[in-house]
């Protein structure tokens, strides 16, 4: 019992101590950086649901505070008929419906698209998480409020380990972050996007020990007595 202690616990702690070999530090802030007001707003990509805010300068008629994207990703709006927004940005948005209101009934019209609620917005928390799961953000959220949301890391969890998954336009792209420096303020908080994924690693040497000894709290005498010699 006492040699297979060891080994097994030997071989748990090395394989809880390997890395992921993706890019941390710095290099992580350039692919998944800390929040910006800079265009903020402009890189949000609209998606089936959300609710739209749409004003056309000086015409009363063609403002509207809700206007809502159906299932499809599609609105409808008047004079125009049905305009495909999901995956487009507002400024994107905006700029294709006042150039089809000027070519048949505006001169130089001025429109301006507000995503007022954000429905298509969700970030995924899996791993060493109280509770994992699909959760739904709305504004701009951080990795700690990403975290909140699924209560917090569980006491076996690799607080250096936490990984965030993006998709962009060319591929999906990962980056690894030290939970316990952003929450010290060494480290920036990095910004969550909906359809980010967020997993955070798990110790399992220390899971596993953990569980043995609630199982047989007489292991924790024989781990004590090999621990002295």
């Amino acid at each position: 019992m006492r040699y297979f202690l060891v080994a097994a616990i030997g071989a748990l702690l090395l394989a809880g101590c390997s890395t992921t070999n993706l890019p941390v530090g710095e290099r992580a802030y350039d692919i998944i950086p800390a929040p910006s007001q800079q265009n903020r707003a402009a890189d949000y990509k609209i998606g089936p649901l959300d609710i739209l805010k749409v004003t056309v300068f000086q015409e009363e008629d063609l403002s509207f505070d809700e206007i809502p994207v159906d299932a499809s990703g599609n609105v409808l709006f008047p004079l125009i008929g049905q305009v495909t927004v999901t995956g487009r940005t507002s400024i994107e948005l905006a700029s294709d419906i006042a150039a089809r209101l000027g070519d048949r009934y505006l001169v130089d019209p001025q429109v301006s698209i507000i995503v007022s609620q954000s429905a298509s917005q969700k970030v995924t928390v899996e791993g060493a998480v109280e509770r994992p799961g699909v959760y739904a953000i709305e504004g701009q959220t951080t990795l700690l409020q990403a975290m909140a949301l699924a209560e917090g890391p569980t006491e076996t969890a690799r607080l250096n380990e936490v990984i965030v998954f993006r998709t962009k336009e060319d591929g999906v792209y990962a980056a690894q972050f030290n939970l316990k420096d952003i929450r010290k303020g060494i480290q920036p908080n990095p910004e969550i996007l909906g359809r980010d994924i967020v997993v955070v690693g798990d110790s399992f040497a220390k899971a596993l020990f953990r569980d043995l000894l609630q199982l047989s709290p007489a292991l924790a005498s024989v781990f004590v007595q090999i621990s002295r010699r």
